[in-house]
């Protein structure tokens, strides 16, 4: 089995840093629906392709 090159779910912290957002930010979108989340037990998990589809989602462009 090959090993993938990037892991894929991220803490709250490295979500935040993947992101571009902070912490807290990160836990408020998280509270807000806005981005799936993984609980395993107290700890936390984002998948990195759910925040690639927030990403693709809110990409808007400058219109004239």
């Amino acid at each position: 089995m090959k090993k993938p090159d990037t892991k894929r779910l991220y803490n709250i912290k490295e979500a935040g840093t993947f992101l571009g957002r902070s912490e807290w930010s990160v836990r408020e979108m998280l509270w807000a629906g806005k981005l799936p989340y993984i609980k395993d037990g107290k700890r936390i998990f984002v998948d990195i392709l759910d925040m690639e589809k927030w990403i693709e989602q809110n990409k808007t462009q400058f219109g004239f």
